[in-house]
């Protein structure tokens, strides 16, 4: 990876997006899945709970729900270029930073062997500017994907069933990128694929009735983030090479 992380220009090879629902990874970094994917990365994303209570229809059923946003997500996902997705099946708005959850992310970090993850900052809990608390699944998935991927994912004897009964070996992650709104030492050009990212978002159809506005308050983030590398969208990551 580049030694100044500012403006990442290289690709990696392989990727694994991890994230608490449908759609958290493309509101977060549909544009680098796709600048990445169409330059040769092979992309996976890891979905850890079912979904099932984003709808504000009264007279939806929980199950329905998992199934349409499961199939939103790999409509998206094949937008984007991402080759596969894996599917948890953890409670929506009960995620926890269990063991078990930090298992199933080590069990796919091991399978894929990523050298780059993208996942939440777990840090970031509430935005005063933009008037929201981030979501406590988002922030679980992000704090369990860090303990997964170090040490976890990388000690032969951490989940040592992983290695002896599935013959999944240790795997280090070389770099993490953390998904923070309000913060950034990462940036990457998206100025070829923003139209991609709203694609996306658009499969999410079910969260997304109002997709002309929710398009322009990506157009004026992503923007805003151009802004700071000299290029016309960006989006920004806190970035961490891991030694």
């Amino acid at each position: 990876m580049a030694q100044n992380p500012a403006y990442q220009t290289e690709v990696p090879k392989i990727v694994l997006g991890v994230a608490a629902h449908p759609d958290d990874l493309d509101f977060g970094a549909a544009g680098t899945i796709a600048y990445w994917a169409s330059r040769g990365a092979r992309v996976y994303y890891l979905i850890l709970t079912n979904g099932n209570k984003g709808s504000e229809d009264l007279s939806a059923k929980p199950e329905d729900l998992t199934e349409l946003r499961r199939n939103e997500q790999r409509a998206a996902a094949k937008i984007l270029g991402v080759a596969d997705v894996f599917f948890c099946d953890y409670e929506d708005g009960c995620l926890m930073v269990s063991m078990d959850v930090k298992r199933d992310i080590a069990r796919v970090i091991r399978k894929v062997r990523p050298d780059t993850v993208i996942t939440m900052d777990p840090g970031m809990l509430y935005d005063v500017e933009r008037g929201f608390i981030n979501h406590p699944d988002h922030r679980a998935a992000g704090q369990a994907t860090l303990d997964a991927l170090y040490p976890l994912a990388r000690d032969h004897m951490s989940f040592p069933e992983l290695f002896h009964n599935e013959g999944l070996a240790p795997h280090k992650v070389a770099t993490v990128l953390l998904t923070n709104f309000q913060q950034q030492n990462c940036y990457i050009d998206i100025s070829d694929t923003f139209d991609k990212k709203i694609q996306a978002l658009a499969a999410h159809a079910s969260q997304i009735p109002g997709l002309p506005t929710v398009e322009q308050m990506m157009r004026d983030f992503a923007g805003r983030l151009g802004q700071d590398v000299g290029v016309r969208y960006a989006e920004g990551f806190i970035r961490i090479d891991i030694h």
